[in-house]
């Protein structure tokens, strides 16, 4: 067992990963920017160091400080929790060379999913159904033109270093080719580095459906079911939860079944989620591998009454996998984001001082958050101040659990999704469990909170 682990993250996840470590007896280093030294991650670790300014590039981004400071601090193991530096190959390299453990896969294997061709290519070759599309990267719009002629619009352009809808465009007809592709270029170079490119049939009226996986240094492999990420906007999830209500026993079969083929075919070592999107009659096609734990990993957690960070932790130390593949009994969970953000004005980031707190409490509800009444929320990072998970017997209990919970939930001194979610848990398209993605395009949430003058 490791004596003492770094965590390379800040927020909600660091101080997610000190509580499981303390439980298990294990010392914790947090690293810290300026702009976080009065956060609760500081607080609770055994011991905690700056490693730079505000901005991520030169703290939680800062590769040779973070390492500097885990030789400082004898740190046999890094946890770099979600984000950041977390599917970073180089740094899982950085960390081999030092002779200090990275909790996670390792670099080939991040770098096989990583990159969204090549993971296509492999689990093509492992016999997991993809979506048609380029067979590789667009070298011209012509070839994509073409390509698009061949498989039938609508189409999605994608960015292969992507992430958090950056770098994609949706495309209806030929006439409107041109301009996203060099749009989605465009944005793709800004955000990573990378204008590189590919292109993919666009599926109508999906669902994201992802399967929670773990796999061990012995090539064993599991699943522990799935969860519906279907609440977005933009691309980025909002609401997530477990069982799917689209999800029958058949589908989760097939799905889960695909997604420990994925894992075996690279020989996956650690916890992340295969990715997939599920058309309206049911059939299931690759988007990509998370090779990390995810922000919504605690609706699998209440569902299934299991510590995945545990076992991450677990894995990396060489111990099997604990093969979990059942919901122990008939459990619903489901996850809202509260995010630092204006859902009254196109969700504009709203940093600031919090001014007044008050986490909602109650059988089934548990709040994961690094934020306290003082607390300055900092312009520089994701907006995510906390994540609100009730579990209970079925859906309807849950929703209606959830929305008892978010009313209690008061942050006073920045705009937050509060008011979204509370409107959400009315909306009857949500209620019924017969959504898609495009939910929120439908949805009049602005016209909803205003009703409910929140």
């Amino acid at each position: 067992m490791f004596k003492k682990i770094l965590i390379a993250n800040r927020g909600e996840i660091a101080l997610r990963i000190i509580r499981t470590c303390k439980e298990m007896g294990i010392q914790t280093v947090a690293v810290y920017s300026t702009a976080d030294r009065d956060s609760l991650h500081v607080r609770f670790a055994d011991e905690a160091i700056c490693i730079g300014g505000p901005r991520s590039k030169d703290s939680y981004l800062n590769m040779q400080a973070i390492m500097a400071v885990a030789e400082l601090t004898n740190a046999d193991a890094i946890h770099p929790g979600y984000g950041f530096l977390a599917e970073n190959a180089d740094f899982a390299e950085l960390c081999d060379r030092y002779s200090i453990k990275f909790i996670g896969p390792t670099p080939s294997q991040m770098r096989a999913m990583g990159d969204k061709i090549t993971a296509k290519e492999t689990m093509i070759k492992a016999g997991v159904p993809c979506i048609p599309g380029s067979e590789g990267l667009l070298d011209t719009v012509e070839e994509a033109k073409t390509i698009s002629e061949k498989i039938g619009y609508p189409v999605i352009i994608k960015a292969t270093a992507g992430g958090g809808g950056k770098g994609m465009r949706i495309v209806h007809n030929e006439a409107e080719f041109e301009k996203n592709y060099n749009m989605a270029r465009n944005e793709a170079g800004a955000s990573f580095s990378n204008d590189a490119v590919y292109l993919e049939k666009f599926i109508e009226e999906p669902h994201h459906i992802e399967i929670q996986v773990a796999g061990d240094q012995y090539g064993e492999a599991t699943h522990l079911s799935e969860r519906d990420c279907s609440v977005q906007r933009r691309h980025q999830k909002l609401v997530e939860e477990a069982p799917s209500p689209f999800v029958d026993e058949a589908l989760r079969k097939k799905m889960g079944d695909a997604a420990v083929k994925a894992v075996k075919a690279i020989s996956y070592e650690g916890v992340g989620t295969v990715e997939f999107l599920v058309d309206k009659h049911k059939n299931f096609y690759f988007m990509e591998m998370n090779t990390r734990i995810q922000v919504e990993h605690p609706v699998t957690e209440e569902v299934m009454d299991f510590d995945l960070i545990k076992e991450q932790i677990l894995i990396a130390t060489g111990t099997p996998i604990s093969g979990v593949l059942y919901f122990p009994e008939k459990m619903h969970a489901i996850e809202c984001r509260v995010n630092a953000e204006d859902p009254m004005n196109n969700f504009a980031p709203s940093p600031g001082k919090i001014t007044a707190l008050h986490t909602p409490k109650g059988y089934g509800v548990r709040v994961d958050t690094h934020i306290y009444a003082g607390y300055t929320v900092p312009p520089y990072y994701d907006s995510l101040l906390a994540k609100i998970i009730c579990r209970a017997k079925s859906r309807e209990e849950c929703i209606v659990k959830m929305k008892r919970a978010l009313e209690e939930f008061i942050i006073e001194g920045v705009k937050t999704t509060i008011p979204f979610h509370i409107v959400l848990m009315d909306n009857e398209e949500f209620r019924s469990g017969k959504f898609d993605t495009g939910l929120l395009e439908r949805f009049d949430y602005v016209s909803a909170i205003k009703e409910l003058d929140l």
